[in-house]
């Protein structure tokens, strides 16, 4: 690929080097059966298989989605897992291929009522403070390798009560990075609960639902919710803070 032009404002021409995020189609197969193809950025794609699997519903716990194995084809990438528990008749009711810009809450729902479904109710806790949003919004930045590289991927990280980022996950698109760190949080054996999560992304629906359904009871966006998002946050008992910046934060919803 050729590098690009960059062409400035009085007219003038320059070639420069970009490194660009990767983007590949992934199938996910569950148990033989070829369940969605996502377009991802193709790294921490066990994490991702994972996260998937249980914020679309298919596994409750880790353990319900096992002998994971990853692969690059001609056309892209598979990874294979063995899926348990009640997910089995819901993966064969529901299977189907797909092709998407990236993973959304909404895979695989055929109608409006489903959309509505109450989510399950957030665990009582305490909202965390606004300091600790600001502490991981200053060290969100260190754990972007991809994003500064290339300035197009989004991030979704977790951190303590206090602010500190344990983990944090990149894709090109942003419910993929929050699927792939809500993998790597069920494979560390991390609760959700114990802390919030940061996400570089648009406050949707999907990304609302996808918090909650990993047992989340935080969850930070820098920016504003959608009207869906915010009231279904509220119902649920998610602490949400939106449109978070290094000097302030919108405390949409408190729990």
């Amino acid at each position: 690929m050729a590098n690009p032009t960059e062409i400035s404002r009085d007219g003038s021409r320059r070639e420069v080097q970009r490194q660009w995020v990767p983007e590949a189609p992934v199938a996910l197969e569950f148990n033989g059966l070829s369940y969605a193809v996502m377009m991802a950025t193709p790294a921490d794609l066990e994490d991702f298989a994972l996260g998937f699997a249980l914020t679309e519903g298919l596994a409750k716990q880790a353990g319900d989605c096992t002998g994971m194995a990853v692969a690059e084809v001609e056309k892209g990438w598979i990874v294979r897992s063995t899926l348990a528990g009640l997910g089995v008749e819901q993966l064969t009711d529901r299977v189907r291929t797909r092709v998407a810009e990236s993973s959304c809450g909404l895979c695989g729902i055929e109608n409006l009522e489903a959309v509505a479904r109450p989510l399950p109710p957030v665990a009582a806790h305490e909202p965390v403070a606004a300091e600790a949003v600001f502490r991981a919004l200053d060290e969100l930045r260190g754990h972007q390798p991809l994003g500064q590289a290339t300035g197009a991927a989004h991030v979704a990280a977790f951190a303590t009560r206090q602010g500190a980022i344990l983990y944090a996950r990149e894709d090109v698109g942003r419910h993929n990075a929050l699927d792939k760190l809500v993998g790597a949080l069920a494979r560390a054996r991390q609760d959700a609960g114990d802390g919030f999560i940061l996400s570089s992304a648009r406050c949707s629906y999907e990304i609302v639902e996808k918090a909650v359904r990993a047992g989340a009871t935080g969850l930070a966006t820098v920016s504003l919710p959608t009207s869906l998002a915010a009231a279904r946050a509220g119902a649920a008992g998610l602490t949400l803070y939106s449109l978070a910046r290094g000097d302030s934060v919108l405390l949409v919803n408190s729990g």
